[in-house]
């Protein structure tokens, strides 16, 4: 059975690695095809217990493949209190984008949001592939939006102060939805203390237990 379920987990990335969709089948028509060659990133794992749920790769992650290699993925670490060698073990940690490619810069220079094509083809597929997640770290507002389902706030704020609700429901994994850990966030983090003094603490050991 052991065998089985490794194969599946070989055949999904090989599908996901191969996945050009966003190039080849735009959602929104031609005009909207990802304008450079699909770099599919994603960590899927037969045995982590906490799935790190982002919104897609940020250019640097799209030149090295590998997720988080960035100042936001300093400062998630300094959230999670691990170190790199612990972060980046798919042991401990799965690391799974709501868009697994790159999706280019805006008109002002700012990241795009996740390519609408990759949701609905593979995330149930990837967690359908991974039961044992216990915890789900929601990083951002596509992410809280898919994982908590319809009773996710419209504001990432309110989500996020909310975050015990998410976390202590029954049915599935634990859900808990964090901002983005981008220098764009400063501001945010500055004006919501209680992120700091009451969530950090509790996703710090939630993460040592279920890491050790």
């Amino acid at each position: 059975m052991a065998d089985s379920g490794a194969h599946h987990l070989k055949e999904l990335r090989a599908a996901i690695a191969a996945c050009r969709i966003c190039r080849d089948s735009p959602a929104r028509g031609e005009a909207h095809r990802l304008p450079h060659e699909p770099r599919p990133v994603a960590v899927i794992s037969d045995s982590a217990r906490i799935l790190i749920a982002g919104q897609a790769p940020g250019l640097r992650v799209h030149e090295s493949g590998l997720p988080f290699n960035d100042a936001s993925g300093d400062r998630l670490r300094q959230w999670l209190a691990v170190d790199r060698p612990t972060f980046y073990d798919p042991k401990k940690f799965a690391i799974v984008p709501m868009g697994f490619c790159f999706p280019g810069y805006d008109r002002h220079g700012s990241d795009l949001p996740p390519r609408r094509e990759c949701a609905p083809l593979w995330r149930q597929r990837v967690m359908d592939a991974m039961p044992q997640i216990e915890l789900v770290l929601a990083i951002g507002h596509y992410a809280q939006r898919w994982h908590i389902g319809q009773d996710c706030p419209a504001s990432m704020t309110e989500t996020v102060q909310n975050w015990q609700r998410y976390v202590m429901r029954n049915a599935g994994p634990a859900v808990l939805p964090i901002p983005h850990p981008s220098w764009r966030n400063t501001a945010w983090l500055r004006r919501n203390p209680w992120f700091e003094t009451d969530l950090l603490p509790f996703l710090r050991a939630r993460v040592a237990r279920l890491i050790s």
